[in-house]
């Protein structure tokens, strides 16, 4: 962090395996993001389903970090946290001191972003989704509302995780959220 900048605002990335959290993260982190990806190996595909991410070679198995400044007195921090199941019992302590969170979701999988939002609204942790493009069958904005279960004031949005200027339009999204609906209560959000 920057001599002049004093806030840190830390946010998360979450969703389920496989999603896109360590590419968003890489994608648009200013630095040289922090990755704890491991090779995947036979001993995991016991206890990790990959049939749905075929190709997948590397998981998260803490968190990747990031960071992005936003003026000279705002630092945003990114968490990707671990998509597996096994690897859950971290997610409450990255959700320690969060202001926010994006819940990447893969469209052809949306049943794996149940335990993330649950866990979300269980902290009290305000969030948008945003589905990452995987190429899979089109749902509409309504179909994917019904099937998380999205209060109308959370913001969807669909994304590319790959690109750099999608990535800032999630995180954009995210703050204008947390903006309008919490800056009364968190004073730091007065960006």
């Amino acid at each position: 962090m920057g001599e002049t900048a004093d806030n840190g605002l830390k946010i998360v990335v979450v969703g389920g395996f496989g999603v896109g959290k360590t590419t968003l993260v890489r994608s648009v982190s200013e630095i040289r993001p922090l990755n704890t990806e491991e090779t995947m190996t036979r001993a995991g595909e016991a206890v990790d389903d990959i049939s749905e991410v075929r190709g997948k070679t590397a998981t998260t198995v803490a968190f990747d970090f990031g960071r992005i400044t936003l003026d000279a007195r705002n630092v945003l921090y990114l968490f990707g946290a671990p998509g597996q199941e096994r690897f859950w019992f971290l997610w409450d302590r990255l959700f320690a001191g969060t202001l926010g969170a994006v819940v990447l979701v893969d469209t052809r999988r949306i049943d794996d972003s149940w335990y993330a939002i649950d866990r979300l609204e269980h902290h009290g942790t305000p969030f948008i989704v945003a589905c990452n493009d995987f190429g899979g069958p089109a749902h509409t904005p309504a179909q994917i509302r019904e099937a998380l279960d999205l209060d109308p004031h959370i913001p969807l949005l669909d994304c590319d995780a790959r690109s750099r200027a999608s990535s800032k339009q999630v995180l954009i999204t995210l703050v204008e959220h947390l903006q309008s609906h919490y800056a009364p209560r968190s004073p730091e959000l007065a960006l």
